[in-house]
């Protein structure tokens, strides 16, 4: 799934080949991926787009219209950019492109879903916060106001688990399963910790942790067109999608934990004082 790192790459793509051009076409492939039906997207044609901005995992291209073309990638989404768009016809159905976008110049995009599960999602806004899930983001962990305190504060309270709570979009914009992996091994946390058990030394090696991991996993990112993102940010993982290799900082074994739909990764030496977490699928959690 592309997370906050690899959105922002493409978002800095978008908003030096896209800016300044005029979209002729915009064309849905999947129509279950169009969320929204006021302004119609054919508002966008003959619109110039006048930057690109980043909301979570949310990527916005604001035109103008006065109209924001929005997306989100999902699990299984990617862009595709082309200096000369194909001319090949989109036949609904039988393609994995959900949208197309055309330039004046011959340029432009596909918004692709690989999978059977679709969950790419596409709206054409007047306003960003116009759509439901920018509206309920918490605040983006690489803004210079989320400051160690911001942090404590966000945990303060909640019985849940920190895995968890560093993936609610709700809580901090832009973190997944991925980058949560990285940031808790970074932090040298169990992912099963409670947010309300951490203490003073755990919030501040985890708020040095998040703002490295990320601010890394963007300057890796940056400059990159989007059909090298997702290999910069494989070949940039400590834990994440390791299982089974060496921890790059002790050198024990990377384990995962299996759920119904995915895993999550962990060193046993460097996070959880050597213990084994149990596989969620068989039995109760350790903490």
């Amino acid at each position: 799934m592309p997370e906050m790192p690899e959105v922002q790459g493409l978002v800095d793509f978008l908003a030096a080949r896209a800016t300044g051009l005029t979209v002729i076409k915009a064309t849905v492939a999947n129509i279950a991926a169009l969320k929204t039906y006021d302004p119609p997207l054919d508002t966008l044609v003959g619109a110039t787009v006048t930057s690109a901005a980043r909301h979570g995992k949310f990527v916005d291209l604001t035109t103008d219209a006065g109209v924001h073309l929005v997306f989100h990638l999902a699990k299984a989404g990617w862009l595709r950019w082309y200096d000369q768009l194909p001319g090949t016809v989109i036949r609904p159905g039988k393609t994995p492109i959900a949208l197309r976008v055309a330039f004046g110049d011959g340029s432009g995009f596909d918004l692709t879903e690989a999978g059977t599960k679709k969950s790419l999602a596409v709206y054409a806004a007047r306003d960003p916060q116009d759509v439901p899930g920018i509206a309920r983001l918490g605040p983006d962990p690489l803004d210079d106001t989320f400051t160690r305190d911001t942090l404590a504060e966000l945990l303060s309270g909640r019985r849940t688990q920190i895995k968890g709570v560093l993936r609610d979009q709700s809580v901090i914009a832009g973190i997944g399963n991925a980058y949560s992996d990285e940031i808790l091994h970074a932090a040298r946390m169990s992912p099963y910790a409670l947010a309300a058990s951490v203490d003073a030394a755990d919030i501040d090696r985890l708020h040095s942790a998040l703002d490295r991991t990320l601010r890394d996993a963007v300057a890796a990112a940056s400059g990159k067109p989007p059909a090298e993102l997702k290999d910069a940010k494989r070949r940039g993982m400590a834990v994440h999608a390791r299982r089974g290799e060496a921890c790059p900082v002790c050198g024990d074994e990377v384990r995962s934990v299996f759920f119904a739909d995915n895993s999550l990764e962990y060193c046993p030496t460097c996070q959880t004082g050597g213990k084994l977490l149990a596989d969620r699928r068989l039995s109760r959690l350790l903490k």
